[in-house]
């Protein structure tokens, strides 16, 4: 080979090298933005028939009377019974995959959202397919991630707003009407409505790692 023509084949080999690289570090790029900016569905939480059993028994201690899962309800003998307060227990504890089961029979939030539990932080994810029509996004999938610290202080909860990101970017304050690190309850309990009536019939709230645990007043 002649003397001249070696750095001419050096000079290609490192072109198609650096090219190669340049290549692989853009395909992972674009998958990784794909899998970030533009997340698939959510994958729905199915409970077990002993842990809906379960479930239907939690919502009846809190007043409600039609069953979240009637398919297994339906087992059980319905026998008249006096109402009585005798001896009711006043707490209940909702653990994560509860939760999420219970957005999972609402066909609008089965996939879409999904709730994470743990210490004194209540998280959700919202991924919500965009029309077809929306400006510039139209037909992908946005990314949207919020937090609630969840506490019981000075005798009464708190539920402070910790933040609300989309695509894993944190909205400013201002766009959340200055709410961030604002407690909810502080703000418009006095008011009345949803926030005092929550305040008034609370006696202990407890969010931990994977259940929130909750004491209603008599």
């Amino acid at each position: 080979m002649p003397a001249q023509d070696r750095p001419k084949r050096s000079g290609i080999k490192l072109f198609l090298i650096v090219f190669s690289a340049v290549l692989v570090a853009l395909l992972v790029a674009i998958m990784v933005a794909r899998w970030w900016l533009f997340p698939s569905q959510l994958q729905p939480v199915e409970l077990r028939a002993s842990e809906k059993l379960e479930l239907n028994h939690k919502l009846r201690a809190l007043g409600y009377q039609q069953d979240a899962f009637p398919e297994v309800a339906s087992a059980e003998a319905l026998e008249p019974q006096a109402y009585s307060e005798d001896g009711a227990s006043r707490e209940v504890r909702f653990k994560e995959r509860e939760l999420n089961a219970l957005l999972a029979k609402n066909t609008e939030l089965a996939s879409k959202l999904a709730i994470d539990l743990s210490d004194q932080l209540a998280s959700a994810r919202l991924v919500l397919p965009l029309d077809p029509d929306f400006p510039i996004l139209g037909g992908q999938t946005l990314r949207m991630n919020a937090g609630l610290e969840v506490a019981f202080r000075e005798r009464r909860p708190v539920i402070v707003l910790k933040g609300v990101s989309a695509w894993g970017v944190p909205l400013p304050n201002a766009w959340l009407g200055h709410l961030k690190n604002v407690d909810l309850v502080e703000k418009f309990g006095a008011q009345g409505g949803f926030w005092q009536a929550f305040a008034d019939g609370v006696e202990h709230i407890e969010v931990r790692d994977g259940e929130v645990f909750v004491k209603l007043r008599e």
